[in-house]
This record gives C-alpha cells, sequence and structure tokens, in this order.
C-alpha cells in the first residue's frame, strides 16, 4: 500500500518560509520571535437565521469565524475576509501573517490581519449571505476589531464588492458620527466610496509583477526562455476575480496565449489558445468553462491535472496547498505566479527549485490588491477622488503645450491625436500608474536582495519585507 504523503497545513508552510528567510535578515532573536506571531486572534461562534432547503422553515444555524491580527507595528491592519468551508483559525492565522509581510514589500503603512467565515457562499441566498455579514460586521465592531485606525477588511475569496458594502453600511450604522466611517472597509463599489481600478488590482498587480520577472535576461536565460511577456503561453487555475483578470490583462497587454484554465467543475486545455473574454462569456452562458469550443476537457475530479500540463508560465490564482509533494515533480512550467495565496507547499517548493523552476512569490505577486486597497483609503480619509484638483489643469497646459508647437513648425496637429495627447488622468489612471510604479519598484527590491544573498526569490522577499518590519518596530520604539 502507498505510503500518504502528509500535507502540512498552510499556517505551518508560511511558518518554514520564516524559519529559512530569518537567518538573511540580521535581526535579534528576540525580535524574530515578536514578528513570527499572530497578536491577536478573535474566534467567533454566532447564530444566524436561515431558511431550512427542504422543509422551507426558518432554523437557527451557528456560524464560525474568524479575525486574526498579526503585526501592530504599523496601524491599521489590513486584510481581506475569505468565505470558504475550509476556513480555519490556522488558515486565518497564516493568510493574516502574509498579509504583513506583503504590505512591507510594497511599502504600504500597514500591519496585517485576515478574516473568514466558514461557510459555502453557494449554499445561501442573498438576503442570508447579507444576514450572515452583517452579523459578523457587527462582532468585529463589538470587540473593536475594525475601524479607519484599527482594522480594514476587503474582498478575498467568496467575497466581493456587494459584501464590502455591506459592512460599510453595518459599521456606518453603528458608528453614525464617524466622518471617516468609508475607510473602515476597502473593495467597495465605486458608488458607494470605493475607486475606479480596485476590482482589477490584484489581477493586474499579478500580470505587472510577471512582467517584470520576464524582463530579466538573466533570470530567463536560467529557465530558458526569452525577455518579455509577449508569446509567453499561460495555464492559469482559478477563474475568479483574480484568474479572469489576470488572464484578460496577459492577453491585451502582454499577447499572451493562454493554453489552459481550471477551475473547480473541471478544466480545459487548447493548444492553439483560449480567448479569456470568451471563455468567461461561455461560462456565464453556459454555466461552466467546459463548454468551451474545441478544448480538452478535464473532469471535476482530474481538473488539476491542468497544472501538470507544458506551459511557460503557471499561474495558481485558487486556494492554497495545489502544489505539493504529491504532483512537483509533475509540473512541466517553467515559471510559476502564486496569484494565490500559498498555492505551494514549503516541501514541494524544494522539488520545484531543484528542478530550477523559478517561483514568483505570492508574497509579492498578489499584493496589487492591498496596494490599491492603500489608494481606496487614503481617498476615503482625504474625501476626494484622485485627478480632481489637478485633472483639468493638466490637461490645459497639455493642450497649451501643443498648440504653441503648431506655431513654431506651421504644422497642425491631428485632432484625434491632440485628444488622446492632451488629456488628465482620470482616478483610474493614476491607480493603474501607482499600481505599476509599487510593483516594478518592490520586485527590484527583491531582486536585489536576492542576488545580494544568493538565495531563492520566496526567501528574498520573506526576508526583506522582516527585515522592514523589525527595522519598524526599533525605529518607532515599539521594540526597545
Amino acid at each position: 500500500m502507498a505510503k500518504q504523503i502528509q500535507v502540512p497545513n498552510f499556517y505551518t508552510t508560511v511558518e518554514n518560509f520564516f524559519e529559512k528567510a530569518a537567518p538573511y535578515t540580521g535581526l535579534d532573536a528576540g525580535l524574530l520571535a515578536q514578528i513570527r506571531v499572530c497578536n491577536s486572534i478573535y474566534a467567533i461562534q454566532f447564530p444566524v437565521e436561515i431558511q431550512n432547503k427542504v422543509t422551507g422553515k426558518m432554523e437557527v444555524k451557528v456560524i464560525e469565524a474568524y479575525r486574526v491580527q498579526h503585526s501592530h507595528h504599523r496601524l491599521p491592519t489590513k486584510g481581506g475576509i475569505r468565505y470558504s468551508n475550509n476556513v480555519d483559525q490556522h488558515e486565518v492565522m497564516a493568510l493574516a501573517t502574509l498579509m504583513s509581510y506583503k504590505c512591507a514589500i510594497v511599502h504600504v503603512p500597514f500591519g496585517g490581519a485576515k478574516g473568514g467565515v466558514k461557510i459555502n457562499p453557494r449554499d445561501y441566498t442573498e438576503e442570508e449571505l447579507e444576514r450572515i455579514t452583517r452579523r459578523y460586521t457587527y462582532e468585529l465592531v463589538r470587540r473593536n476589531f475594525i475601524g479607519p485606525s484599527i482594522d480594514v477588511p476587503a474582498p478575498d475569496y467568496g467575497t466581493g464588492g456587494r459584501e464590502m458594502a455591506w459592512i460599510y453600511d453595518t459599521y456606518r450604522t453603528l458608528k453614525e458620527n464617524e466622518i471617516d466611517a468609508a475607510g473602515c472597509v476597502t473593495g467597495k463599489p465605486v458608488a458607494v466610496y470605493g475607486i475606479q481600478g480596485r476590482t482589477e488590482a490584484t489581477g493586474r498587480g499579478v500580470y505587472y509583477g510577471l512582467r517584470e520577472a520576464c524582463a530579466d535576461e538573466h533570470d530567463m536565460k536560467k529557465v530558458g526562455l526569452t525577455t518579455g511577456m509577449a508569446g509567453k503561453t499561460m495555464i492559469i487555475q482559478g477563474m475568479g476575480n483574480v484568474g479572469s483578470f489576470t488572464g484578460t490583462i496577459s492577453q491585451e497587454e502582454g499577447d499572451v496565449k493562454v493554453v489552459g484554465v481550471g477551475e473547480y467543475d473541471g478544466a480545459i486545455y487548447l493548444k492553439s489558445g483560449i480567448n479569456i473574454e470568451k471563455l468567461l462569456k461561455v461560462r456565464d452562458e453556459t454555466g461552466s468553462i467546459t463548454n468551451y469550443p474545441g478544448a480538452t476537457v478535464y473532469s471535476k475530479e482530474d481538473r488539476n491535472k491542468i497544472l501538470e500540463m507544458p506551459c511557460d508560465i503557471l499561474v495558481p490564482a485558487a486556494l492554497e496547498n495545489q502544489i505539493t509533494t504529491d504532483n512537483a515533480n509533475k509540473i512541466k512550467a517553467k515559471i510559476i505566479g502564486e496569484a494565490a495565496n500559498g498555492p505551494i507547499s514549503s516541501s514541494a517548493e524544494e522539488v520545484l527549485l531543484k528542478k530550477g523552476i523559478l517561483i514568483v512569490p505570492d508574497v509579492y505577486l498578489n499584493a496589487g490588491g492591498v496596494t490599491v486597497s492603500y489608494f481606496e483609503w487614503l481617498k476615503n480619509l482625504s474625501h476626494m477622488r484622485f485627478g480632481r484638483m489637478e485633472k483639468r489643469f493638466n490637461q490645459t497646459s497639455q493642450e497649451r503645450l501643443l498648440h504653441a508647437m503648431e506655431d513654431l513648425t506651421g504644422r497642425k496637429i491631428d485632432p484625434e491625436l491632440l485628444r488622446k495627447v492632451a488629456r488628465g488622468a482620470d482616478e483610474v489612471d493614476l491607480v493603474r500608474s501607482g499600481l505599476e510604479e509599487t510593483m516594478s519598484r518592490s520586485y527590484g527590491f527583491i531582486h536585489e536582495f536576492q542576488k545580494k544573498h544568493n538565495i531563492d526569490m520566496r526567501t528574498a522577499a520573506f526576508a526583506y519585507a522582516i527585515k522592514l518590519i523589525g527595522d519598524d518596530y526599533q525605529n518607532l520604539g515599539i521594540f526597545p
């Protein structure tokens, strides 16, 4: 009988990555011990009335939920809320820990936090989900685990703008005199004090991060690829918010060919390429990606085989522990971009690194969401949308400059070209520009740290983040 390989839980995997990175930080053992632990853990059990699907009667169901604040070296703490049957305390602790490191890497002044509600949102009606979300928010308010200067949630797996709007409305109702109430949560719809570009932010950040990785000639030579994104083949596991935007943006702006997609109900592979926009329409119209014309289809039971198909870039954008020692040797990708949190176990990573695969780690790559959440939080605190003060001035200045060029050259500029060139930046333009700058600079910092110590990229990212947090503790006098 084959021996069953024990997969470490997600928190153990994060702990293993910490241990591997700690020697490169130069920090005192006591300070490292403080950075490692989660500062506050709130485990909640609350009752909600739910309609029995069989009898139609209202019944009380007890919901299990969590909020974990990993580090208070910066305030507020920041991190998403996920709805999943897989939620447990260790998973939320792992995600909160990653958030601290993620914020440090992209130089966003938050401590890390995370929330989880142990439900499958597909099992509940919209009215029931609203009831659960509002009650969860009430519990967070009651214990002082939410607020624009305390702890700011955001969307995660199983949640989105709708749930964030419910959280904001509940918080505002309970804190009616708080002028900055809109800053209590990010990822809200634009009409409810959100920010343009937030929905696509994590996926766009994944694209920017992969673009940076593929621009390095030395690293691409090591994996046997040319520089640049154009023409590279990609497989995406997960067509939620992150996976779908990663796919569409990679195709539209990077000229990448997506050859495989995996979802919870099956997977497809098509060597000639899959149009992600078309795929999303097929899913909306038929209920499944497996109805995409011409593709080889894998059943729900075999859906993870898509991870083992040949490609240049593999993007796990679903849940943690998707690549373990069970399947690590079967991975054929040359680059793995961790769009999800913790898709590779620590033991599997050792196998992948020995195979020469370049891993762009989650702690950096999916930080686009928290980066734009930071922009949204700043917008909420300033009570003004980005671009309002300067857009018209910049547009007018550019028009004057172009008209001066016309006078000097005696040639008229095409009106359509004038319209495109002489324009001020809208909010979404500024958000995308800020995100691109953040992902580019952060990659550079990690890459320099990696080269200096001759270590893999994840170890470099963890060590770089831990050192920044340690510096904060010392510089701010929190840890004398």
